[in-house]
């Protein structure tokens, strides 16, 4: 049993259960609300999106690099996404496949350019991110989409039970598959060394450029899914969808334990993160602090993992020294 627990400790995904866990149980004693089935609604609601934008920004971590642009393709995919459907009245299976299409291609753009000219993906994205916003303010004259089909309204905003939503299925499903790409397949095993050491993963016969190009396009893939799922839960499109999403989908996967050197993420310890940041978002909310203040406890948040990621990338620079000298 103490072996068992003693296991558990040492991963990254346990204390932050732990967090979870007694963090809900203070903050329902204080103020019983929180648990009350609308609001713990609308914190499922809020972790489902949260959760895909997270997921991400995690994949391209992994290899080292940052995607600044991931907001703007899930903006773009959506605004087309609910365009599609409104002005040429396309079915929603259709909408969403072009949807689908356009995040990849968003993703492969970033993907490809980065591993042919070799720049950083931080400069790269930076630049793309201006485009995707262009592109979507130019096709909607930063005006909004409404005419949403009625199945959108209900998956968006029904309940499969209780207050659990129907926007939550998604969400748990990607939180799988990719859980399985990064433990169980060689992709993400490759995917993993290549963030760790680009040098010592091409002398293993890893393709860089495949690698690259796959996590932009993984990301891009996602960034597009929950950029749709926002307009499910808003019953519209709007251009202003994705703004708000850089420093939260850097946030969860560095709580997760993440380092944004590259080379090691947790799938489940970033979705646990998710839920702690919405968990705190709600918490202020319904401790009344003012909007401004949450914003800057966010923020201060956001540092301190930041922080806490330096001092990973410290541990892990001392622990190859170490291995060196041996």
């Amino acid at each position: 049993m103490n072996k068992i627990f003693s296991n558990l400790f040492k991963k990254d995904w346990f204390g932050l259960l732990i967090v979870v866990i007694f963090g809900a149980l203070i903050i329902s004693v204080l103020k019983p609300a929180f648990v009350s089935s609308f609001n713990l609604y609308v914190l499922m609601s809020s972790i489902s999106l949260m959760l895909i934008v997270a997921m991400s920004q995690m994949i391209i971590i992994a290899i080292g690099q940052m995607n600044l642009s991931v907001g703007a393709i899930g903006g773009l995919v959506a605004i087309s996404f609910a365009g599609l459907m409104e002005v040429y009245d396309m079915p929603i299976f259709i909408a969403a496949s072009i949807g689908i299409v356009i995040g990849v291609s968003a993703g492969f753009f970033n993907g490809y350019i980065t591993a042919k000219t070799g720049i950083s993906a931080f400069i790269i994205t930076l630049a793309t991110l201006y485009v995707f916003k262009g592109i979507n303010l130019g096709i909607t004259e930063a005006q909004p989409f409404y005419k949403i089909p009625d199945a959108i309204r209900v998956f968006g905003n029904g309940k499969i039970i209780g207050p659990i939503p129907y926007l939550i299925i998604i969400p748990l499903i990607v939180t799988f598959v990719m859980w399985i790409l990064m433990t169980k397949t060689k992709m993400g095993r490759y995917m993993l060394a290549y963030g760790n050491s680009i040098q010592s993963s091409e002398l293993m016969g890893i393709s860089s450029t495949q690698i690259v190009i796959t996590a932009h396009v993984i990301s891009g893939l996602l960034a597009g899914i929950a950029g749709m799922l926002v307009v499910c839960r808003l019953s519209l499109g709007t251009p202003n969808i994705g703004d708000a999403w850089l420093l939260p989908s850097f946030a969860a996967p560095v709580i997760g334990g993440a380092i944004l050197a590259g080379g090691k993420v947790d799938v489940l310890a970033t979705a646990l993160a998710v839920v702690i940041v919405a968990i705190i978002s709600q918490s202020l909310v319904i401790f009344k602090v003012d909007p401004f203040f949450v914003q800057i406890f966010l923020g201060f948040m956001i540092l301190f993992a930041v922080l806490i990621n330096r001092y990973r990338e410290y541990q892990e620079e001392n622990k190859k020294k170490i291995f060196v000298h041996e």
